[in-house]
């Protein structure tokens, strides 16, 4: 039964209220911020942190601050480097050693409330509304003579009111939706570019920008990315932006604000090294002076936001900017939109009176903490699937308002053939010239002339835990053979290398391990680690996919097996363009996960196309040794001795066994040096070994750990369970890796 359009904005005002009250309770981005030092206290109270890390909250932003049992609310001033200013609204006193700062992003959802209260009282809106939840079974477009996708697509967004297009990865949806949109301003529409990410939205936004100029038909100013861009994305296309837009017509002012923002950089930095009350008080005037002039330029830019004619924006920030949601466009295009709530898409259909809706619902669905019914119906699924569009799917066909983009050009063919026949029922196929425009990439190490590859574990050990304070799961095997991979990767020339696995625990690992011995190397190429989710709307050349579950663990993670798993393992696949290397520990893959399930799939897949490395051939595909990294036959101890012998602070012994150390680990390591404390991990106490703590924990896999720094995993090797030879070790010296695992152990 079709709900009434009034009676549906109220259960996607109540999913988001649900929502937001769960994130009230439970949920916020917390930081750490250190040295506090009081600013001001005219009215509200003005505090300088250092932070640990860059902190990605919006200027004027809500926070909260909590200090011991106190809780301060306030607002984000300014947010640069590693420093923070915020305005409080308490004092909590002039030096303060260490806080917590929680942003809560529910601000967004209480926006799009609101503004689907305004399109409630609108006739015209929930008429819009109407045709996206229900759109029309018979298609008004012509279908004689279409040459393309492009034609296609401009016909039906010309006729209907509604156009969903599908577009598997690599299948030209950039290409396809940028054509469309540069054609309907150049017959004088005026267009509003949408998606869920600013990465999205910057991808679109210059792949338009870059077709407009081809035709020698670009007018400055007439094309804007309105708000936050990502990165680099358009560095080639910085006339679109606002910034350059104000370089461009307000000089004067541009320059004002660059030269407040380095003079505010630069009394930040004295204040780093030496506080003094001088410099607090000129940092407050460039504060105050930095305020009117955004205010001015803020001013400027929704000027150029009402003269553009194709306009990108994130649908969170069309949903803030009053300049946008009371505008009426032409044309709506969002993309990404598997990513995006339904209510959200319900906010930009009410835009325009006609709407194209792009994406792939084999992808990640939108994410929604909270348990309420209503959430799980709204904010957990995809517009594809509330408006019908995949029930049709479902029942063989194709929905009359869907346009299908079937052909793939990024992936080589021997990845593509698990997507295309296992995700895509056979609906996609590969261009001819993808094998050919993929060559140079698969000819390259590691692996040289193979796209899809299986690296298996298996008889590794058993090296899967789960992190102490998340719960999320770490693999360090699989890490350092994935940052080997890495390595290998770009010795062998490869300059777009992702690393992604389901879990965020192993992806923040692998982020540190990368930042505190690669970062020469990323200073030269494209390098990311991250999680699946993370990493959808990316490609690189090279992709690592670390599935992490293994041994010890009985049962494998809902991120593998889950209802969205199939969606997952997809994205992880779909990223590739030439070279797609699976790490997985293949016999528990097949012992613990049914043959219905993706992963399972893919290992299957993988072995039956003889696609496997198994772990006996780790000595012929690693070709160089990482100076921080070492790969060494687990016999031979004497790195590892001289190791312990050097040691200066803490020694870290995991031995998950109940037999008693090899005599020569004993005698050794009661000779350490004088001041060096021996923590033993193991279920039972070694009477022969003079240690400082006895931690009476089962951590699966033998390790020594030496002053947080060096680490020698797979050793000694009588406490490691399911390994055959070659029996190899590994000596890693990285203390951030270090001073990880040692969190790990409850001494």
């Amino acid at each position: 039964m079709i709900k009434k359009v009034g009676n549906l904005i109220k259960e996607w005002q109540d999913a988001l209220q649900a929502e937001i009250n769960h994130l009230q309770k439970y949920g916020s981005s917390k930081y750490v911020l250190m040295n506090g030092r009081l600013l001001s206290d005219n009215d509200m109270f003005s505090y300088y942190f250092e932070t640990t890390q860059s902190i990605k909250v919006p200027i004027g932003a809500s926070i909260r601050i909590e200090w011991g049992s106190m809780k301060i609310k306030g607002r984000i001033l300014s947010s640069e480097g590693k420093s923070v200013i915020v305005s409080l609204e308490q004092n909590i006193g002039d030096l303060l050693s260490e806080v917590h700062l929680f942003h809560d992003p529910w601000e967004l959802l209480e926006q799009l409330i609101e503004r689907l209260d305004h399109v409630k009282k609108s006739k015209v809106k929930r008429s819009r509304i109407k045709r996206l939840m229900n759109p029309n079974e018979v298609a008004k477009h012509p279908t004689n003579n279409i040459k393309s996708n492009v034609h296609e697509l401009m016909l039906r967004s010309q006729y209907n009111p509604v156009t969903f297009v599908w577009g598997p990865p690599g299948t030209g949806k950039t290409y396809t939706l940028a054509r469309v949109a540069a054609n309907k301003y150049f017959n004088h529409k005026r267009i509003l570019v949408m998606a869920h990410s600013n990465q999205a939205i910057d991808v679109l936004m210059a792949e338009i920008s870059a077709f407009i100029k081809k035709q020698g038909r670009f007018k400055e100013g007439e094309i804007l990315r309105f708000g936050r861009q990502s990165n680099n994305q358009l560095f080639q296309h910085a006339s679109i932006t606002s910034l350059q837009l104000l370089e461009t017509f307000h000089p004067d002012l541009a320059k004002q604000k660059e030269q407040l923002i380095e003079e505010r950089r630069g009394v930040k930095g004295d204040l780093n090294r030496s506080f003094s009350k001088r410099d607090s008080d000129r940092l407050l005037e460039l504060e105050t002076k930095l305020s009117s002039i955004l205010e001015k330029t803020r001013q400027k830019e929704v000027q150029f936001l009402k003269e553009a004619k194709i306009v990108g924006v994130t649908i969170a920030k069309a949903a803030s900017e009053q300049a946008i949601y009371e505008d009426d466009f032409d044309l709506v295009i969002v993309d990404e939109v598997s990513q995006a709530y339904v209510p959200q898409l319900g906010f930009a259909a009410s835009l325009s009176k006609r709407i194209i809706v792009c994406g792939d619902f084999k992808q990640l669905p939108p994410i929604a903490v909270g348990r309420n019914p209503l959430i799980g119906e709204w904010l957990r699924e995809d517009i594809f699937h509330k408006a019908g569009v995949t029930h049709t799917f479902n029942k063989g066909e194709l929905h009359p308002h869907l346009l299908l983009l079937k052909e793939q050009r990024r992936m080589h063919p021997d990845i593509s053939a698990f997507t295309n026949k296992h995700i895509y029922q056979s609906l996609v196929f590969d261009h001819p010239s993808v094998i050919k425009s993929r060559q140079e990439i698969i000819s390259k190490s590691p692996f040289p002339n193979q796209a899809s590859v299986l690296l298996d574990v298996s008889n590794s050990g058993e090296n899967c835990i789960k992190e102490r304070s998340s719960n999320s799961r770490i693999n360090p095997w699989q890490l350092l053979i994935s940052f080997q991979l890495l390595y290998e990767a770009f010795l062998g020339g490869a300059r777009s290398i992702g690393y992604i696995t389901p879990y965020r625990a192993q992806s923040v690992l692998m982020e540190n391990l990368l930042e505190d011995i690669f970062q020469k190397e990323r200073a030269e190429a494209d390098i990311i680690s991250a999680t699946v989710h993370r990493f959808q709307g990316s490609e690189r050349d090279v992709m690592i996919f670390d599935t992490v579950d293994s041994y010890p663990e009985n049962r494998p993670g809902m991120l593998l097996i889950g209802n969205d798993s199939e969606r997952l393992i997809n994205v992880a696949i779909t990223r590739t363009k030439g070279k797609f290397i699976q790490v997985s520990d293949a016999t528990y893959v097949r012992s613990k996960i049914s043959t219905g399930k993706t992963i399972r799939k893919l290992v299957d897949h993988q072995l039956h196309h003889r696609q496997k490395i198994d772990q006996h051939e780790i000595g012929s595909w690693i070709q160089n040794q990482h100076p921080y990294l070492k790969w060494i036959h687990a016999r031979k101890l004497e790195q590892v001795f001289t190791d312990i012998t050097n040691a200066t602070n803490s020694i870290v012994l995991s031995y998950p066994s109940s037999e008693g150390l090899n005599p020569e680990w004993s005698e050794l390591l009661n000779k350490r040096p004088q001041g060096v404390e021996l923590s033993f991990v193991s279920p039972e106490m070694d009477s022969k070994l003079n240690a400082n703590h006895w931690v009476p924990d089962l951590i699966p896999f033998p390790f020594v750990l030496i002053d947080q720094r060096i680490l020698w995993l797979g050793l000694p090797l009588e406490g490691a369970k399911r390994v055959k030879p070659p029996y190899v070790a590994a000596r890693l010296h990285s203390e951030s890796v270090g001073q990880y695992i040692f969190a790990q152990v409850p001494i």
